[in-house]
């Protein structure tokens, strides 16, 4: 049927919350917008007169989308070069969503949307709907087609998933970027034991190249191990600035909502590695190098002011 103008506007007003959603459920900003223009075509089918309550009927047509991406994403994901991490977002990105209480900034962070790929569909379902959204369970069992006690079960088991990373540690703005320039300070310093000094004893270090950049199959481990890496990765080298393109700036900012470096070359992103802190030091570097999940975050930079970076680098 043709839409008429305060079908739009219902749909539109809409939309952050459907992108939000959407990008916890599947960790990919590029898949939450298919994901909500296909739950669109779906709207612009259906009979919208008799839909008591649209926002209702919109998460659950976008829930149960996301539910069909989420199977075939496991199977392509079990065929990925290298290891996996999800799309991120950079400081201000729409699609970050609410952002308000420590629940739903510890939703969209780096490590959680890692680690919830540990969890069933089902599972990441309700403890997006429940965590981030604050859906009560009544509501989210009727999106699933399931009883109230099996989405209580299913919270319980997604929580209990998640609680066994690490919980990082809630740092504003200012923090974060002092984090970033000290790590970088180090880092630059050719010296190992500076960083080690920063690190947990049992911090890693993660790439994802996707197969389309050098990217070790293998995370670091071990705060010597990931130091003398870091070392060698921030060292300037002929063969890393032809890998790039050119010469890297590199920047502090917050992606996900935790303290990051961005690394641009020519206006283009190249790199994104976020850092997980806790009270005892930095515990996990998640870096993504991937072009391909990288063009959103390209497209926010040159959209906003970064000012001048930390470190011209490479």
């Amino acid at each position: 049927m043709a839409l008429t103008r305060t079908h739009m506007d219902r749909f539109e007003a809409s939309m952050p919350r459907l992108e939000a959603i959407a990008y916890r459920l599947l960790g990919s900003a590029s898949d939450a917008e298919d994901a909500v223009q296909d739950t669109f075509l779906r709207w612009q089918a259906a009979d919208i007169d008799r839909i008591e309550v649209p926002e209702a009927w919109l998460t659950k047509v976008l829930t149960n989308v996301c539910l069909n991406q989420l199977t075939s994403a496991r199977a392509r994901r079990e065929s990925y070069v290298g290891q996996w991490l999800p799309e991120p977002l950079l400081a201000g990105d729409p699609m970050l969503g609410p952002a308000e209480t420590a629940e739903q900034r510890e939703s969209l962070s780096y490590a959680v949307l890692t680690l919830m790929e540990r969890l069933s569909p089902n599972e990441r379902v309700v403890y997006v709907l429940r965590e981030a959204f604050d859906y009560p369970h009544r509501k989210i069992a009727e999106i699933l087609d399931i009883t109230e006690a099996s989405c209580q079960q299913l919270f319980h088991r997604a929580k209990q998933h998640v609680a066994r990373g690490k919980s990082r540690t809630e740092i504003d703005e200012a923090a974060a970027r002092r984090i970033v320039e000290e790590f970088l300070a180090a880092a630059t310093s050719g010296q190992t034991e500076p960083l080690v000094r920063l690190l947990t004893s049992d911090a890693i270090a993660i790439g994802d190249g996707g197969g389309k950049v050098p990217a070790r199959t293998k995370p670091f481990e071990g705060a010597l191990a990931v130091a003398k890496f870091m070392r060698g990765l921030f060292k300037p080298s002929k063969a890393k600035r032809d890998l790039l393109g050119g010469s890297a700036e590199i920047h502090a900012t917050t992606a996900n909502g935790v303290p990051a470096l961005v690394v641009v070359v020519d206006g283009r992103v190249a790199g994104v590695m976020c850092l997980e802190i806790t009270d005892d030091g930095i515990a996990a570097f998640r870096n993504q190098a991937n072009p391909d999940k990288l063009e959103r975050a390209t497209r926010q930079w040159a959209a906003t002011d970064h000012g001048a970076p930390l470190l011209h680098a490479f």
